[in-house]
C-alpha cells in the first residue's frame, strides 16, 4: 500500500517554470526501491532458508534433549525410591544399635528397682500381716460382744 508521501510524490513538479523541456513523468520511488533491493534480497533468501533450517534443527535438538532429560530424571527418581527403603532400614538398624546400650542400661535399672522393691516388700510384709491379723481379730472380738 502506498504511503502518503508516495501519493504526494506523484504530483510534484517535474521541472521549474521556464523554457520548455521534455515532458516529465512522476517518479515511482517504490518501483525504484524494489528494483534496487531485489538483487540484495535475493541473496538473503538463501540465508533465510538456512536460518529456517537451523531453527528447525534446534527445535528438534531441544525436544530430544528434553526427552532425554526427562528419562534421566525418571531413572534418578526410581533409583532414589529403591535406595530409600534400604537407607531407611540401615538408619533404623543404626538407631537401634546406638540405642541398645541405653536400652540395656534402662532394663538393668528397672530390674534393680524391682529387686529393691521386692526386698522392701519382703521386709515390711511381716509387720503388715501382723497389723492385718490384729485388725481382723479386734473386729471379730467386737462383733462377739455386740451379739445378744
Amino acid at each position: 500500500m502506498a504511503g502518503l508521501r508516495d501519493l504526494l510524490q506523484r504530483y510534484r513538479p517535474v521541472g521549474t517554470p521556464g523554457a520548455a523541456a521534455r515532458p516529465g513523468v512522476p517518479a515511482d520511488r517504490a518501483a525504484e526501491v524494489a528494483t534496487e533491493l531485489e538483487p540484495v534480497l535475493a541473496l538473503l533468501a538463501g540465508a533465510e532458508d538456512e536460518a529456517r533450517r537451523l531453527r528447525a534443527e534446534a527445535r528438534e535438538e531441544a525436544r530430544r534433549i528434553r526427552e532425554q532429560a526427562a528419562r534421566e530424571a525418571e531413572d534418578l527418581v526410581a533409583g532414589a525410591r529403591e535406595r530409600a527403603a534400604e537407607v531407611r532400614a540401615r538408619s533404623a538398624a543404626d538407631a537401634r544399635a546406638q540405642a541398645a546400650p541405653d536400652g540395656e542400661l534402662l532394663v538393668e535399672a528397672a530390674r534393680e528397682g524391682a529387686h529393691r522393691m521386692r526386698e522392701r516388700a519382703a521386709a515390711l510384709m511381716p509387720e503388715y500381716v501382723d497389723r492385718a491379723v490384729a485388725t481382723a481379730l479386734s473386729g471379730i472380738a467386737r462383733t462377739d460382744e455386740v451379739v445378744p
